[in-house]
């Protein structure tokens, strides 16, 4: 259990990103109602896996930078961080006393710190961004692809890679030039990024170079790449040149009732997916499109008028997966087994319904 439990982390590593440049949000908003909803997650800083009987550190950052964007809650973020800090080594490492580093991990630590006002290079007394550069590749053909360092296995993705050049450009570090490089290498000419890297040893380790069964188009790889590079400070041209492209593949894979399906394994509309793509979409500008896909994550949200006398009367302001998750959950409210797909659905459409007002962006 401990395997999976780790491994299911480490590949959920980058699931949020977002610029955070917020405003405060409003209860009476929609946005509001969900940070509200998303504030009641965590006890004590921390979300507990029902199901599987652990704390999840890597959701517990992604409702701190939710709130954060949203620009609501202060104090749950302020706990959440303290929280994170406090288990550090837990979080990037995965177990006590463990000498495994997770790259994705650690990247997400640094952003969280980044964006919540903390230092990351002595967070929880970690220096997280040397932690993070010693994971990145600084020779041959990988040089700048991060990599985890673990008695099991090498999780290491484009969506850690994304955050890792997002965490290494921000905090200014030496490495932070070749971590972006090795990130753009896995956009391919399409403009959307790929989820697995190429093999260690492949001589080329692009995108198109490489081997083509590595190149499968992913929209949210894709929207997440896309909002780490939006979130560097200090972009080059190409860095804009990508974001560029990205977002017009994004665009074009927009649905005509505004929603966005993910990848392999979730092609259907979802409400990840669409909250990724319409919070990219929004701060590249193009304020129609991130509406389209705001209003249909609104109609998948949990309103009072909903919840009365319902299984769901608790959980104003909650966003279902699809319309099957919603139905389910006003026929059987949210369990153990169901809590996490709904906390995952907010925690990445939260703040894109802030684009249900064409002024956001």
């Amino acid at each position: 259990m401990k395997r999976l439990i780790r491994a299911s982390a480490v590949l959920c590593a980058g699931l949020l990103t977002v610029t955070t440049v917020a405003g405060t949000a409003s209860a009476a908003t929609p946005e509001g109602d969900a940070a509200g909803w998303l504030a009641d997650q965590p006890t004590k800083g921390l979300v507990y896996n029902k199901q599987y009987k652990f704390d999840d550190y890597s959701l517990s950052a992604d409702i701190a930078r939710a709130l954060t964007a949203i620009g609501a809650k202060p104090r749950t973020v302020k706990a959440i961080r303290t929280a994170l800090a406090h288990n550090v080594e837990n979080w990037t490492a995965g177990a006590e006393g463990s000498t495994d580093v997770y790259a994705g991990q650690v990247a997400k630590a640094i952003v969280l710190a980044q964006e919540t006002g903390a230092k990351p290079r002595a967070f929880g007394g970690v220096n997280l961004v040397s932690r993070l550069e010693g994971r990145v590749a600084t020779t041959g053909a990988t040089a700048g692809r991060i990599s985890d360092k673990s008695d099991y296995d090498d999780y290491a993705n484009v969506i850690g890679q994304a955050l890792a050049a997002q965490a290494l450009s921000n905090a200014k570090s030496p490495l932070a030039d070749e971590a972006t490089s090795f990130l753009l290498q896995q956009q391919c000419a399409k403009g959307y990024f790929r989820l697995y890297f190429a093999d260690p040893a492949a001589a080329d380790q692009s995108c198109d170079g490489g081997a083509r069964a590595g190149a499968v188009a992913d929209p949210d790889a894709t929207a997440m790449a896309v909002l780490s590079l939006q979130a560097i400070e200090k972009p080059t041209r190409t860095v804009r040149a990508s974001i560029k492209h990205g977002v017009r593949w994004l665009k074009a894979q927009q649905r005509a009732d505004g929603s966005f399906g993910g990848g392999v394994s979730t092609k259907g509309a979802n409400a990840n997916s669409t909250g990724l793509a319409a919070t990219a979409l929004g701060q590249a500008g193009l304020c129609g499109a991130a509406a389209e896909a705001a209003g249909w994550l609104q109609r998948l949200q949990v309103v009072q008028a909903d919840a009365s006398g319902t299984r769901l009367a608790r959980h104003d302001g909650a966003i279902a997966y699809n319309r099957k998750a919603l139905k389910d959950g006003l026929e059987h409210g949210i369990d153990k087994g169901t809590a996490y797909q709904w906390q995952m659905a907010t925690v990445q459409a939260a703040p894109a319904l802030k684009y249900l007002s064409k002024s956001a962006c």
